[in-house]
């Protein structure tokens, strides 16, 4: 399947068609509405329904006055994603790099100035930081690896992949703690491996599409290691040479999500529950993987329903997170006031209320 096949109609291994990209979504959902600060998290609530349906199950279980932040962390990620990935905007680089430095430098300003965005996905993410008191320098830092994307195609080592992970998905679980009132200082690195665990599974499922873009986020070291080509990748092969490299890096992410389990102790009870949901059915990625051989370009790895409906049914009866659990008693936890999604003055006249 070729780029231009894909451009057409976003789609990749196996047939998996992408969502509609986020600004055409939000553009949607917001068509006809006064766009209220209740109306710019509706739309980061659908932007999360459609492209990450794995997550938003997850996240479903989290107190209802704490999903809206999580729509919003996740919306702004996945907008300025789509501005410099989605197959189904035509745009040149340039195009890209101009929108997202636009779309980047609109935040920023925000941030810095106090004042609300115009953007209706980055006005629900200003809130968002604004009341739960998230780190500028994070956002940042994630907005510096987007603008990576624009660039860099390869990486040399995994330190250089790790370099740019930091950015792109460790600061989203620190972003997450305040969302789930957990000690950030505490359950930060547990987080950030998390979160890495996250990116590098969506690396492990995403070869072909990441080719198809003219990208490779495996190590380059690594595979040179298992003797593997780009020739493989342009081939759409799975050799021996391939699976081995996979199984090597699907066990590198198994490694992390083992470390990320440290911090279910530092979660208070709902938040516990709902992260183990995720973390479980984002490592069943991993499993589908292996089950079918690695066959990463010919079909897109994927829990299935009934799986999915299994974990998190086993997290809601048995939510207990092992040994360790008891050692950390569920409300230490620092409370910021307010945690729910109020509206800050500095955002919106009128108070909102964000639930499903």
């Amino acid at each position: 399947m070729s780029v231009e096949q894909l451009a057409g109609g976003a789609t990749t291994a196996g047939g998996y068609a992408h969502p509609t990209p986020s600004p055409e979504l939000v553009a949607d959902a917001l068509e006809g509405r006064a766009r209220t600060l209740e109306d710019c998290y509706e739309a980061c609530r659908r932007l999360h329904a459609a492209h990450g349906r794995t997550y938003y199950h997850a996240t479903r279980f989290l107190p209802a006055e704490r999903r809206p932040h999580v729509w919003a962390l996740y919306g702004f990620a996945r907008y300025a994603d789509d501005l410099v990935d989605h197959l189904a905007l035509d745009w040149d680089p340039a195009q890209r790099r101009a929108a997202l430095e636009s779309w980047s430098a609109e935040f920023l300003d925000a941030l810095a100035f106090g004042r609300a965005p115009e953007d209706p996905v980055l006005r629900a993410m200003a809130h968002t930081v604004d009341v739960l008191g998230i780190a500028h320098e994070d956002v940042r830092a994630f907005l510096r690896s987007m603008a990576m994307d624009l660039t860099v195609t390869r990486y040399p080592t995994y330190a250089d992949l790790v370099a740019y992970m930091h950015g792109s998905a460790a600061v989203i679980g620190t972003m997450m703690l305040p969302v789930l009132r957990a000690d950030a200082a505490a359950a930060r690195q547990p987080a950030m491996d998390l979160g890495l665990a996250f990116q590098l599974t969506n690396f492990l499922r995403d070869v072909a599409e990441d080719w198809d873009r003219g990208r490779i986020y495996l190590p380059l070291e690594d595979l040179e290691r298992f003797g593997v080509s780009e020739w493989d990748f342009h081939a759409r092969r799975v050799g021996p040479r391939m699976r081995r490299l996979l199984a090597f890096e699907a066990a590198r992410t198994r490694v992390l999500y083992r470390r990320a389990e440290r911090g279910w102790a530092l979660l208070p009870p709902r938040s516990r529950t709902s992260i183990r949901i995720a973390h479980r059915l984002y490592a069943g990625i991993l499993d589908d993987l292996e089950r079918h051989d690695w066959q990463v370009f010919q079909r897109r790895a994927a829990v299935p329903r009934g799986r999915r409906l299994a974990i998190t049914l086993r997290e809601l009866v048995a939510p207990s997170c092992g040994p360790t659990c008891g050692d950390v008693p569920a409300w230490t936890f620092k409370r910021r006031t307010p945690q729910a999604a109020t509206v800050s003055p500095r955002v919106a006249p009128a108070a909102a209320s964000h639930t499903e």
